[in-house]
């Protein structure tokens, strides 16, 4: 039986942490996998719930952080050395930037016969100045060169993993969509709509337009906000937004609200209606998507953005930025309204065009659950990997190595 050790970033709230227990619980029987990740920063929900609710237990390594380290990387590269030499995995497949450097160092100097890495995104745009986005370039080069294989989320980030920043050659990497369950997007939604309109107190004629994630530079929530102070001065509907997530730049968003004149309640603790709420961390997310009339997203760079995917099978129309893999993820034209990178003013039309016209919203909303319901189920996503993994352990010539007991603990 195939030993697959999975290690992921941490266990924050996203598409990373529900492809990784997915993949840990539901891969066939001859394969055994143990996962492993970090901890969620401070300003993140924490989603070891996920793995849980399917039965799981993770290895938590507390020093893997968001944030380099040497000290803390370090610790937690030797932990992820210690859980390979106990665990004797046949794979060792990383998720995402931090997971995907620590593991595969340490698989690579273990000599573990298959090594696999996922991009759930890139930190190439977005995130750091020029010199540290070069250095990080360099060291994925470099453990490119030494992994069995690159996965790649969509068709867009190959191309941009391959051509635009060169990590790989594009036949070291393999295209397999993130794979979730979505059938609770489908399920009661005209209850879970009336729950959520009751709790924000949301009137039957005003348009909820809700924003969800972290509230990161990455995600510039101050474009959103700007698009929506316009839609509110051009607009005669009723309108509502709502900021659902949490993270470190909270006060700074709720500042640039004010400073444009939106008036905003903190959501988790306020419900009164206003222009403008802070809902914080909401883990239903199929109550959100039923509450909600549109579904927006304006990220500067972005891998497969969950809240879009969830949103379609909802069946709510999108306006979203023109960034990383989201054409592969919604029909433009169809099923969302795409903008040009910080470019509020578009922006903003869009969501008129959606909010001014009720057939156009409804005619987007019908085309949601065609767009992703087979191409973003976590049993497609199951296969692929499946398959995936055979063909790299058929070229290794697998023969199973005769594993000890685990007796690595990474607290």
């Amino acid at each position: 039986m195939p030993r697959v050790l999975r290690i992921l970033n941490r266990f924050n709230l996203g598409g990373p942490t529900y492809n990784a227990a997915y993949l840990s619980k539901y891969l066939k029987g001859d394969f055994e996998t143990l996962l492993v990740g970090g901890l969620n920063d401070a300003s993140e929900k924490n989603s070891e719930y996920i793995a849980r609710d399917l039965g799981l237990e993770p290895v938590i390594i507390p020093e893997m952080l968001r944030e380099l380290s040497p000290s803390s990387d370090f610790l937690a590269y030797q932990k992820i050395k210690r859980i390979i030499r106990d665990y004797r995995p046949d794979i060792v497949h990383t998720h995402a930037s931090k997971a995907g450097a620590l593991g595969r160092l340490a698989a690579i100097n273990s000599h573990v016969p298959v090594v696999v890495h996922t991009f759930h995104g890139h930190v190439f745009d977005g995130y750091f100045n020029s010199w540290k986005t070069s250095f990080y370039k360099s060291i994925e080069r470099y453990l490119a060169r030494k992994s069995s294989r690159i996965i790649a989320i969509s068709d867009t980030q190959k191309w941009d993993i391959t051509r635009r920043y060169g990590v790989c050659p594009a036949d070291k990497v393999s295209v397999i969509p993130l794979g979730f369950d979505l059938s609770r997007f489908r399920e009661n939604m005209d209850e879970k709509r009336m729950l959520f309109r009751q709790k924000y107190q949301i009137a039957d004629d005003e348009i909820a337009i809700g924003i969800i994630g972290r509230l990161v530079p990455v995600k510039n929530h101050a474009m959103f906000l700007r698009a929506f102070r316009r839609v509110q001065n051009e607009s005669n509907r009723k309108i509502r937004a709502f900021i659902v997530g949490d993270g470190e730049l909270r006060e700074v968003v709720k500042q640039n609200a004010f400073d444009l004149g939106i008036e905003f309640v903190n959501g988790h603790d306020d419900y009164r209606p206003a222009p403008l709420t802070f809902t914080s961390w909401i883990t239903e997310m199929d109550y959100v998507n039923a509450g909600l009339d549109i579904v927006a997203l304006t990220s500067i760079n972005e891998g497969t953005p969950v809240s879009l995917i969830e949103a379609q099978a909802a069946g709510k129309p999108v306006v979203t930025t023109r960034v990383g893999g989201i054409e592969n993820v919604v029909a433009p034209g169809k099923t969302a309204l795409l903008t040009s990178n910080d470019d509020a003013n578009e922006f903003a039309s869009n969501i008129l065009k959606l909010v001014e016209n009720d057939q156009l919203r409804h005619e987007f909303s019908s085309h949601g659950w065609e767009q992703v319901g087979e191409k973003f189920h976590y049993t497609r996503l199951v296969n692929d990997m499946e398959n995936l993994y055979d063909s790299l352990l058929r070229d290794k010539n697998y023969v199973r190595v005769k594993s000890k007991p685990l007796a690595a603990q990474a607290s």
